[in-house]
């Protein structure tokens, strides 16, 4: 049994990887964050750079099953176009909206993130990391609450 059930994993297993057929490629053109290994020096002056009005929001208190949803504003104050590549909730009840197109240096742009309530309950702290070509390229807002239940009869 073994020695069929080998050959058969090993077939199976090179033949799941490497094949591109169908599947999509990410590709890097899209973010060029210029940190090198080589050791060479940035000019960090000349990248993007977020400034946000506040990186943290506090929705106060709710009863437990409301959605809040909130917007936080931001301003590209480097110089060269600030890409987001991506914005994750730190669960799946907070979800981000991000601009996908290029902000300009001195341009704006709005995060809009809806948190659902449903099913949590007490002081909640729930984090959205951006991912974009700055240094670091990640940034981290949140957005804070107190979610209670609702009273039963």
């Amino acid at each position: 049994m073994k020695k069929i059930l080998f050959p058969i994993v090993i077939i199976a297993l090179l033949s799941s990887c490497g094949g591109t057929d169908g599947e999509e490629t990410l590709s890097t053109d899209i973010i060029d964050n210029p940190n090198t290994a080589n050791g060479e020096t940035v000019d960090e002056d000349k990248l993007p750079h977020f400034e946000f009005v506040e990186k943290v929001k506090e929705f106060g208190t709710i009863t437990q099953g409301e959605v809040v949803s909130t917007s936080f504003r931001f301003r590209n104050v480097g110089q060269s176009d600030l890409i987001i590549s991506s914005a994750q909730g730190s669960c799946g009840c907070t979800v981000p909206e991000w601009p996908k197109e290029p902000i300009k240096p001195g341009g704006e742009g709005v995060i809009d993130v809806t948190f659902d309530s449903n099913g949590k309950q007490g002081m909640q702290n729930k984090t959205i990391t951006l991912v974009a070509n700055t240094i670091p390229n990640t940034v981290v807002i949140a957005l804070k609450g107190e979610v209670l239940a609702p009273k039963t009869n």
